[in-house]
Parts: structure tokens; sequence; C-alpha cells
């Protein structure tokens, strides 16, 4: 009895395994941690244009500081630059996130596109014999 039921639970997890393989190995998931690593670098990069190039024009044309801070209440302080760096980020993430998914659904629709002509284009060998029979019996209705 103990033996019968160690083997309904080896069995259990093998096809488990199976299961979890099958999933992690499937493309959704291997692009999705590609996509993950990509844009953690690309967050940086982001981070860095902002900090490093938008803060100081933003500086230099209007006269505010913008990595400024507000004095409160207990000698805390509120940090707006921070903020504001942090707003600008998102907003820029979320621009170029967007025209990246626009350039992806396009460059998908090309491809749909290209396969159903090649599904209109190649009949299979029953769809030409049918045409061929259908071809045929005109033939004989007319003469």
């Amino acid at each position: 009895m103990k033996k019968e039921s160690i083997k309904k639970l080896e069995e259990k997890g093998k096809g488990f395994m199976d299961e979890f393989k099958a999933f992690a190995l499937k493309g959704n998931v291997m692009d999705m941690a590609i996509g993950v690593i990509i844009g953690s670098a690309f967050s940086s990069v982001v981070t860095a244009l902002t900090k490093d190039i938008i803060n100081p024009l933003i500086n230099g044309i209007g006269g505010a500081e913008v990595g400024g801070s507000i004095k409160i209440y207990g000698g805390q302080s509120i940090l707006i630059g921070d903020f504001i760096t942090s707003v600008i980020n998102f907003f820029l993430m979320a621009f170029v996130l967007f025209i990246l998914l626009k350039f992806f659904n396009k460059l998908a629709s090309i491809g749909k596109k290209k396969e159903e002509e090649k599904k209109e284009k190649t009949k299979s060998d029953e769809v030409l014999l049918l045409e061929e029979i259908r071809d045929l019996l005109k033939d004989k209705k007319s003469s």
C-alpha cells in the first residue's frame, strides 16, 4: 500500500516538474525576463538623462533649482526636486515604452499580413483536387 502511494506522489511530482519546465522554457517567460532586465538598464539611462541633462537645463533656463527642498517642522524637509525628477523619469519611460509598443505592434502586424498572404497563395492538395473535380463537372454539364 505504501509503495503505491509513493509511486503516485512521484508521478505527481514528475508531472508538476514537467509542467513547470514547459512553462519556464516557454518563449513568453524568457521574453518577459529579458524585458525586465532591459527595462531596469533603460531606467538607469533615463534617470541619468533626467538628473544630468534635463535638470541642469531647467536650472539654467528658469533660474530655479530642481534639486531643492522645502523645510518643514522638526528639522525635516520635503525633497521636492527629487519628486519632480521622478515624475519626469516616469513620463519619459512611459513615452518611450509607448513608442516601442507601437513599433513592435507594427512589426507584428506586418508579419501577420505576410502569413495571411502565404496562406492565400498556397492551397492544399485537397483543395486543388476539389477545384479540378469542380472544373471537370462544369465541363460535362456544358457539353
